[in-house]
């Protein structure tokens, strides 16, 4: 449901706290003093049958007796209570519900059963609950505390939400010694209805909040989290701790990928993918939120550090090369100017140490320097009390010079009594403040990461063509396994998957007879690798099921009857079914690994790395989602020591790996019935890497349902669908296509095509400077959240002559549309067009409505939706608003 119904629960008028009582700390007797007499404005309604007043207010014997209508009702009573309560919230129009009480899936069948019967009442009633297990919600601005802590939350621009409810009262505790601000703090509970993706969407779009910070201990929606995250990340930073780093996963898995993809990689690839910084521990947290809503992004890792005090600088920058950070190579002129300006006994190479004399104009003098140097992109300064600066005229004095830099600027002040005054200047200016230079120089060090992981995600893919329509050979081998009641595919239907995507494989001729194998060998030539084939054998080296380097006839044949032999001894039961004959590649270079496996909570994941038997023994692999594009790959890859190892050394076949990832992806994403699969090895020799085998693993127990070909996927794959060819009113024929990040280029010709009228009509101003942020923002979208679609015109050279947009509300039946024609392109029917398939698209979304903003002089837009049924409303003198229900 996204964020419908959230703001009766972030903003409410009046609130019932159902359970309320006067017993001294119970958990209704503190939620209705931390409501009352803070100065919440709202109404606050005790709800107890037994009680005509609780805390010298009026009680109300249930939920329907209160005279006004309730936005919020926090229930805390027993569990085997609540759904009854629940109900009757409902039957009153309470919109929002937030559920203290425990004792429910956590407490077995009795449990699961009530919390059915609570989903059940808000589905029928359309209500959103945070719970069961929660300990509430604080909204600081407002002055709400629909909580039981002890402690409440100072105004902030961060919002906190947690997975445990014991940290939540810990977190608060800490950020009030901490002087941590917050723009609210939300335990979520078991989530039974509310998850992190609705929260992330309601946040991303409060105005209070610069930063989201999240303490997760497990993911509900996958894939919901993953729009929201993705949706927002780039606007405001989302910083999360994740618990229980070390849980082993305790299905065994047939294929080596199953083994490699522990649930806390898979995780860590997740928070990467959606652009979320993922950090150590709870001080990591806040610092990180705080500094990337407080300071700009660093552009590299390289830090200058100025002290007061040698061993602190020191230590930072021990601590800044262990977090593959850089001290940076001062230019000639920073220290000339250095040396000019400091006595000589200063040192002036970077860390700068000034000494314990330093003044506050000393201190001045060096930051006016270094904030000029070109090779500085960020800026640690340190200081000790031992010396002739006070620590509050030095805090001034940072606040002061910050704004002579773009570059960021972090603080460690190292010492309390006029520290802790000093620290808390610097934060109210927004200078983070530490107290040791460890922990400022792992907050650079997360900035610096969440920076450039934005930089590459959002990176434009260059073009590579793959088959958009799935082989039916392919979906009619699927079929015949599963009437076969076959979990794993055999090696040559196995193969003909990579042969139909065109990922490069040796040549694979199968025999079943000495004979066979001899006509095979033949045909290929030697020398040769033979591989047993039995369906009961699903890893070769288990019953040393492969022979290497066969260069005769003779061989070819002592070696069939050698790997019957084997099989007969390892497996008896076994069925033997004769070999595959491949041609032995020589001169090879390293063996990797590509697979997939179905993950419980993140669907399809994509793993790359070196390969070989060994493969779960070095464990030197990354783990990615699909759909992949040519830069999403070549991250993966990087991530591998193998693969630095291999460009290090001068190899130069990086393309074909890219080429073998993005197809591979293409098929996981095609395939929803494939649980599992394998290519290992795929060897890779001086000029390019060809797979020489591969397992597939079947899900025989998922049956696809309509309109769920996807659902094993977390992000939206490109919705090809959409694809159709139409012909202009002068015969002129186009493409009518889904945008994706590789058009990037294609984009920004038509923004540059296009007249300063038609551009105020699209976008209400003249966008003159097209960055490649803006375009990102264009081109690389969430085809769960919006639809793009383009007219494409010409083969040789293509253009982008027109696009439309419709970009649907998280949770919400309405979308906003908007659309653009080339000038040369208007009036001859292609703005119609696009039209017309926006509302296509929006009735196949289920959405209610679609709307659009057009500028009141924009006379052809009007008319144009009017003919198709928008009803044209006054915004205002300059502004319509054209509105089209859909059902």
């Amino acid at each position: 449901m996204g964020t419908e119904g959230l703001d009766k629960i972030f903003n409410p008028r009046r609130v019932a706290v159902i359970g309320a009582s006067n017993r001294e700390n119970s958990v209704g007797a503190k939620l209705i003093r931390n409501l009352i007499g803070v100065g919440y404005e709202g109404a606050v309604y005790p709800v107890n049958p037994f009680r005509p007043t609780v805390q010298g207010i009026t009680a109300y014997p249930n939920i329907r007796r209160i005279p006004r209508q309730v936005d919020l009702a926090i229930v805390a009573t027993p569990a085997h209570t609540v759904p009854q309560i629940i109900e009757e919230c409902g039957t009153t129009g309470v919109s929002g519900i937030i559920i203290v009480s425990a004792g429910f899936r956590e407490a077995g069948k009795e449990g699961k059963a009530l919390e059915k019967q609570i989903l059940k009442y808000r589905n029928r009633y359309n209500m959103r609950i945070i719970g069961s297990s929660s300990i509430g919600v604080i909204r600081p601005l407002i002055k709400l505390n629909a909580t039981f802590t002890s402690k409440t939350a100072q105004p902030g621009k961060i919002a906190f939400i947690s997975q445990s409810a014991a940290l939540c009262a810990s977190v608060l505790e800490w950020a009030s010694e901490a002087h941590v601000g917050f723009s609210a703090v939300v335990s979520v509970g078991s989530m039974l209805d509310v998850d992190f993706g609705d929260l992330i969407d309601y946040f991303g779009t409060d105005a209070q909040t610069t930063s989201i910070v999240l303490y997760i201990e497990s993911i509900k929606n996958a894939r919901k989290f993953m729009s929201a995250a993705r949706g927002f990340a780039r606007a405001k930073p989302i910083v999360v701790v994740k618990a229980g780093r070390f849980r082993e996963s305790a299905e065994a898995a047939l294929c080596h990928t199953g083994a490699l993809c522990g649930e806390d990689a898979i995780y860590d690839a997740a928070f990467r993918r959606a652009g979320v910084v993922r950090v150590e521990a709870i001080d990591d947290l806040f610092n990180c939120a705080e500094a990337l809503a407080m300071q700009p992004n660093p552009k590299s890792p390289n830090l200058t550090i100025i002290t007061n005090a040698g061993g602190p600088g020191i230590m930072a920058t021990d601590f800044l090369i262990a977090k593959e950070g850089k001290v940076s190579p001062l230019s000639d002129e920073t220290i000339q100017a250095l040396k000019s300006g400091l006595p000589s006994y200063c040192s002036i190479l970077n860390p700068i140490d000034i000494l314990e004399e330093a003044t506050v104009d000393r201190f001045r003098k060096v930051m006016e320097i270094c904030f000029k140097d070109p090779n500085s992109d960020g800026f640690l300064i340190i200081y000790t009390p031992q010396g002739a600066a006070d620590p509050v005229d030095t805090a001034r004095m940072i606040v002061e010079l910050s704004r002579k830099t773009t570059k960021p600027i972090l603080t460690s002040l190292m010492g309390e009594n006029g520290c802790w005054k000093a620290r808390k200047i610097l934060r109210k200016n927004g200078i983070p403040a530490f107290t040791t230079p460890e922990h400022a120089v792992s907050t650079f060090m997360y900035m610096y990461s969440y920076t450039k992981n934005l930089e590459l995600l959002y990176e434009t893919p260059e073009e590579l063509s793959v088959e958009l329509s799935i082989p039916t050979f392919l979906k009619e081998i699927l079929r015949r396994a599963s009437e076969e009641r076959r979990k794993v595919l055999n090696f040559p239907e196995s193969l003909s998957f990579l042969e139909a995507y065109k990922i490069p494989t040796v040549k694979t001729l199968v025999a079943k007879t000495p004979k066979d194998a001899a006509i095979a060998a033949s045909k290929l030539g030697y020398p040769l690798v033979l591989k047993v084939l039995s369906p009961q054998i699903t890893h070769k080296s288990e019953v040393e099921g492969v022979i290497l380097n066969i260069w005769s006839l003779e061989q070819v044949q002592a070696s069939f009857k050698e790997l019957e032999e084997r099989v007969r001894k390892h497996k008896p039961k076994a069925e033997f079914q004769g070999v595959a004959l491949q041609p032995m590649i020589q001169k090879r270079k390293c063996e990797l690994i590509v697979g997939s496996k179905k993950d419980p909570q993140f669907g399809s994941v994509i793993v790359f790395g070196m390969g070989g038997v060994a493969v779960e023994l070095s464990k030197d692999v990354s783990i990615g989602f699909p759909p992949l594009n040519r830069v999403l790959a070549r991250r993966l890859m990087e991530q591998v020591a193998v693969y630095k190892l291999l460009r290090s050394r001068g190899y130069s076949a990086n393309i074909n790996l890219e080429e073998i990832l993005v197809k591979f992806s293409q098929l996981v994403i095609d395939f929803p019935e494939i649980k599992e699969i394998d290519i290992n090895p795929i060897i890779v020799s001086e000029r390019n890497a060809v797979a020489v085998d591969a397992r597939i693993v079947i899900d025989t127990k998922r049956k696809l349902r309509k309109n769920q070909h996807h659902k094993h996927l977390v992000v939206a794959p490109y919705p090809k669908k959409y694809i159709t060819h139409w012909k202009l009113k002068d015969g002129t024929s186009v493409v009518l296509r889904p945008i994706k990040p590789e058009d990037e280029i294609l984009v920004y010709n038509l923004f540059q095509s296009l007249s300063e009228e038609t551009m105020r009509f699209r976008f209400f101003q003249v966008i003159r400077d097209v960055t490649h942020q803006t375009l990102t923002r264009y081109c690389n979208i969430d085809y769960d959240r919006e639809i793009a679609i383009v007219a494409e015109y010409g083969k040789d050279k293509r253009k982008i002559i027109g696009a439309s947009r419709l970009i649907s509300e998280p949770g919400k039946k309405s979308g906003e549309f908007a659309v653009v024609v080339g000038d040369q392109w208007q009036g001859i029917g292609l703005g119609s067009k696009l039209v017309d398939y926006i509302i296509e698209i929006g009735k196949e979304m289920k959405l209610e409505k679609i709307s659009g903003d057009i500028l009141s002089r924009n006379i052809k837009m009007i008319r144009l939706c009017t003919k198709k049924g928008f009803k044209i409303e006054n915004v205002d003198k300059d502004t319509k608003k054209a509105i089209l229900k859909l059902s």
